[in-house]
């Protein structure tokens, strides 16, 4: 009996046994098939190859800030009352059109007086001159004395400087007089009056603010990867978001323009320092053609500006690059696994980026469904070329 008990625990042991190797192999082979299976998975994935094709750099700006060289004060030179105001807000006017007329009750009191001064300072030069002219012929004939003569000089070329004085003063006045005018400085439209008729003003006054807004300026760092491909008189295209074009100084819109469709043409007028010296960062200056009259001086959000002149590259989509930095694509290898590689991207174009280096032509980057792909991955790549068309690889 003890003999069939023993031979029954060891049957049913010999079973347990059995059992856990049997577990134990059949959760290794699963294991395997799962890894293997995993190593075999095929992702389906969208690609293109890198290519040579001509690009036309892009640059995006958060804010710009546009300027203008030609705005300027006229301003009162004399004090008075303002009697007049020939060129009302939004007014063409050129450099020295007369905007406002002054009115100084003093000038033309002080200028009687200093022409009656002068009068006076003729009459005394010449009893002065007539004096001198006796005493030259008596002292010439022993019949002055040496003293006389001196004195009738001295007071000959006192009259002389007295009259000079007097003159020059009368010259002043007539300066005063003809400021009573007060020109236009620069050529362009009145944007603001300061002062209306009646109002008294002091000298120095500003009194209208006169501009031209035909050309603006800006002025924004540009990384050197960007920066050598520009130079002086280069144009690009320049796109404001904003559908409202606020008007600061309620100027005009010229005929024709085209509202929040306008594009802006920008071109270079200056790059400092300049593309033959080594810099990381170039300050270029760009001129704004704005005779649509759209754009003044002011602070403008959403500003692009796009190079009309385009270059050869080595490019790939924007959608390759699989981070913000810009620095990292997925590489389709010869065996279908995909490789994450580093590379250093130049200018874009908003749909196209510029690979410096990195990637070679030919190569495929996967462009789409790149977020949790890893190195060694298989992948079953659909190719787009650069214009769309998908290919089956």
């Amino acid at each position: 009996m003890k003999r069939y008990f023993m031979m029954g625990m060891a049957i049913v042991l010999a079973l347990s046994l059995g059992a856990i190797f049997y577990g134990a192999w059949l959760n290794e082979r699963g294991e395997f098939q799962i890894a293997r299976r995993m190593k075999e998975r095929s992702v389906l994935l969208r690609g293109t190859r890198v290519a040579m094709r001509p690009i036309r750099p892009r640059i995006s700006m958060n804010v710009v800030n546009l300027d203008t060289n030609t705005m300027a004060d006229a301003v009162a030179l004399v004090e008075g009352r303002v009697t007049a105001c020939l060129a009302p807000k939004g007014s063409f006017v050129r450099q020295g059109d007369t905007i406002f007329v002054l009115e100084n009750e003093n000038i033309p009191l002080q200028i009687q007086e200093a022409e009656s001064n002068i009068l006076q300072a003729q009459a005394n030069l010449r009893r002065a001159e007539n004096n001198y002219h006796r005493y030259q012929i008596l002292k010439a004939s022993d019949a002055a004395s040496a003293q006389q003569y001196d004195d009738a000089e001295a007071t000959y070329y006192s009259a002389e400087a007295a009259l000079q004085v007097a003159e020059s003063k009368l010259g002043q006045l007539r300066v005063q007089e003809s400021r009573q005018s007060v020109a236009a400085p620069i050529d362009g439209k009145v944007l603001v009056l300061y002062r209306q008729q009646g109002a008294y003003v002091q000298s120095g006054t500003a009194l209208a603010l006169v501009g031209n807004f035909d050309y603006l300026y800006f002025t924004t760092p540009v990384q050197d990867k960007h920066a050598r491909y520009l130079s002086i008189g280069q144009e690009a295209d320049l796109v404001f978001q904003s559908k409202d074009f606020k008007k600061v100084y309620g100027t005009d819109y010229a005929a024709g323009n085209l509202g929040s469709q306008q594009t802006f043409t920008a071109a270079i007028a200056e790059i400092r320092p300049p593309v033959s010296e080594p810099a990381a960062i170039r300050n270029v200056l760009w001129q704004v053609d704005n005779r649509s009259g759209l754009l003044e001086p002011q602070t403008y959000g959403g500003v692009s500006f796009k190079a009309r002149r385009s270059h050869d590259a080595l490019v790939v989509p924007l959608s390759a690059l699989t981070d913000n930095d810009k620095d990292t694509v997925f590489v389709v290898k010869e065996d279908n696994t995909v490789e994450r590689r580093e590379v250093k991207a130049g200018t874009d174009d908003g749909t196209y980026i510029e690979i410096l280096s990195g990637l070679s032509e030919g190569e495929i980057v996967v462009t789409s469904g790149t977020e949790g792909l890893s190195d060694g991955e298989h992948a079953e790549v659909m190719l787009e070329d650069m214009e769309g068309v998908s290919k089956a690889r």
